[in-house]
């Protein structure tokens, strides 16, 4: 068993982190979320009428949820070290798209065209999910744990759903805007970006009940008691 000597959050006691500790198992679910959402997002879904989103919005929501249990359980500290582990996995996928893209196609490979339109267009989705991601992410950890400060351990629900509608407003709101602006007209864009906001934060509320077992199983099983954060005390 490994202990750690250092707080893991700004806010809460130190945890223990063993073997059978799932924190890990929560930040791999965390990056492969992110990546599989950075890479579908690059087609877009047309529900009809309004309804635009992407592909991404089908699983990205999830990682919310993911930072959610990392904020309330691991403390700021740790889902911020999440959140840029995140940030490297995904730009180091971006840059293996590029250098195998730029590569020789077999001459017999028809598929050139078709990898370029999907991977090489990561790129601009890569770069607009990045900063949407960073602001959003980032956001949501900080306001988790400043409504934790505020409310004690008590009213969890309105610690996830407050958190979640910050984060989710800046990420939509920069993701869209640097990924599709010039290629969506403004009515699009501005469906897209209020569909995909409503999609998201929805998500999270149907998710509530599954976010508080999940919590509670985490903070059981890494025996980690449920502090009122230090400043607030």
């Amino acid at each position: 068993m490994i202990h750690v000597t250092k707080p893991i959050s700004n806010f809460i006691e130190p945890a223990v982190v063993s073997s059978r500790s799932v924190y890990h198992i929560v930040v791999a679910a965390f990056c492969a979320l992110l990546l599989i959402s950075n890479v579908s997002a690059v087609k877009l879904i047309d529900f009809g009428g309004p309804f635009i989103t992407d592909g991404g919005a089908l699983l990205f929501p999830l990682t919310y949820v993911l930072g959610d249990v990392l904020a309330e359980v691991y403390g700021l500290r740790a889902a911020r070290r999440t959140i840029l582990l995140g940030f490297a996995i995904s730009l180091t996928a971006t840059l293996s798209f590029y250098l195998v893209q730029m590569t020789p196609a077999q001459s017999d490979w028809g598929l050139q065209d078709s990898y370029e339109n999907i991977l090489g267009f990561v790129w601009r989705i890569v770069l607009a999910s990045m900063c949407g991601y960073l602001v959003g992410q980032f956001l949501n950890a900080f306001v988790m744990v400043k409504l934790k400060e505020r409310f004690g351990t008590g009213r969890l629900w309105v610690r996830l759903i407050g958190s979640t509608i910050v984060g989710e407003a800046a990420d939509t709101m920069v993701f869209c805007t640097v990924a599709f602006a010039g290629v969506l007209s403004a009515s699009d864009l501005w469906s897209y970006i209020t569909v995909g906001f409503l999609w998201k934060v929805g998500i999270e509320t149907v998710m509530l009940p599954v976010t508080y077992r999940v919590i509670k199983y985490v903070k059981k099983r890494e025996a980690i008691q449920d502090v009122v954060p230090i400043s607030a005390r």
